[in-house]
């Protein structure tokens, strides 16, 4: 089987791959819910889902920091990337040495293809298909806020910085209805001093990567008091595997609780 993955590199696999790793936590998740427990060998640090393969699976580093040695004694013949994710440099030498599907997601629609890709190259395509299709009609039965509403979805503090065009967090966004505000592509910093001129209606705080609390809610206010600051969760919004399966649940229930 020839594959080419997101990013235009091509690889051969003989056969369905049988020790595989996952340097991605959304994508780990996925090989899960695809039921391939007995076929991954390895996973990262911050692989937390599912529970029970954070604390038995094998760990290979982080996700910028992947350790090669171990990696070599676990004998992957498939490992799974991501191009924002994982290190340009670590990505290409890993292609030196094994087979890598490296995904490069920038919407919906880029991860639903990816999750059929993995589904056929690891041999459960109707699997994947199940789980595409349920999430592609959880997200057409949405409905979006009747009239759309400016948002900043940060994801860093110290410098703060939002998420821009290009990304999967904004596509989901404007698909529950929001109008993320347009300060840059990808992953933007962005000053106190703009954030009180954008006056936008909310202010999303991500629980992840950098971990916002509560405590951090009173600090937005007081940079733009006229903005909704609320917590959101982070994994709803950019995990871009079968986490999605829960995504448009939580979507439903923000949008009561904010409307």
């Amino acid at each position: 089987m020839l594959i080419t993955d997101q990013i235009g590199h091509q690889f051969e696999l003989k056969s369905a791959p049988q020790r595989i790793i996952s340097l991605v936590p959304s994508q780990t998740e996925l090989l899960c819910d695809l039921g391939l427990d007995d076929r991954v060998v390895g996973i990262t640090k911050f692989c937390i889902h599912p529970k029970e393969w954070f604390e038995t699976k094998n760990r290979v580093g982080g996700t910028k920091t992947v350790n090669f040695e171990k990696i070599a004694t676990l004998k992957p013949d498939l490992i799974i990337a991501n191009k924002e994710e994982n290190t340009q440099a670590e990505i290409e030498a890993l292609q030196k040495l094994y087979p890598v599907y490296t995904s490069d997601i920038y919407n919906l629609t880029d991860s639903l293809s990816m999750m059929e890709a993995i589904g056929e190259i690891t041999n459960t395509s109707a699997k994947a298909k199940q789980i595409v299709n349920q999430i592609n009609d959880d997200f057409e039965a949405l409905i979006p806020l009747k009239t759309p509403q400016s948002v900043l979805y940060f994801i860093w503090k110290n410098p703060y910085m939002a998420i821009g065009k290009d990304t999967f967090i904004n596509d989901l966004l404007i698909r529950c209805g929001f109008k993320p505000i347009e300060i840059g592509n990808r992953y933007p910093e962005i000053t106190e001093t703009q954030i009180k001129e954008m006056k936008p209606n909310f202010i999303f705080l991500s629980s992840e990567p950098y971990p916002f609390k509560e405590n951090h809610l009173n600090e937005f206010e007081k940079i733009s008091p006229t903005s909704k600051v609320i917590l959101v969760d982070g994994e709803m919004f950019s995990w871009y595997g079968s986490r999605l399966l829960k995504s448009v649940k939580y979507f439903v229930d923000l949008k009561d609780k904010i409307s």
